[in-house]
């Protein structure tokens, strides 16, 4: 590649990356900040819209949160992207359809995509150990603190059952429906106070 065009690509790299930049910042004062009640039923609403999601889109789902030990969602994770990139969302934790703590999730991936994106991440914890060792951590991280078993819904519509076995299973939604074959490694879950 020839150095003007280098230089021209280069220029389109800090313009994009400027204009992803931009929506974080703000300049709303503290007091025009939602209340802490309207956070946590803001991200409440969102949880529930998730898993209704979910559980129109695999079939079988609904029975797994229910049998489960508790439910990680996060409803919205925004990820952008140019070459380096950058996942984070809220969410809540269910443990018998009750909300016990909010947490965010923040990822970095390198690829040779462009633009942002949204999606739903929920992690169902199936045994009580799994979500035992979550909750004691003051920072979780998928693939290092426990193994995650992205779930894959088969040709006839319903959850493999290999994958509902394990102690951890995520499901990813976006728009279109479940994604198959994304990895989940490297996303780190902690607590907050939204």
């Amino acid at each position: 590649m020839s150095f003007p065009r280098l230089r021209a690509a280069g220029a389109i790299g800090a313009i994009v990356l400027t204009a992803l930049a931009l929506p974080a910042c703000t300049t709303t004062r503290p007091q025009d900040q939602p209340s802490s009640s309207n956070a946590r039923q803001s991200i409440d609403a969102q949880v529930d819209a998730a898993l209704s999601k979910l559980y129109n889109t695999a079939p079988g789902s609904r029975e797994l949160v229910g049998r489960s030990a508790g439910v990680l969602v996060f409803p919205s994770v925004v990820g952008a992207s140019l070459g380096i990139g950058a996942e984070h969302g809220r969410g809540a934790l269910r443990v018998g359809n009750r909300t016990q703590g909010y947490y965010s999730t923040t990822a970095a991936s390198i690829g040779w995509q462009a633009g942002a994106q949204s999606k739903a991440v929920i992690y169902v914890f199936t045994t009580s150990e799994a979500l035992a060792k979550f909750r004691s951590s003051n920072g979780w991280t998928a693939g290092a603190d426990a193994t995650v078993a992205v779930a894959n819904v088969g040709a006839n519509g319903t959850i493999d059952t290999n994958t509902v076995t394990k102690p951890v299973v995520a499901f990813v939604l976006t728009n279109v429906g479940l994604e198959a074959g994304v990895s989940l490694q490297g996303a780190k879950i902690t607590p907050i106070q939204p």
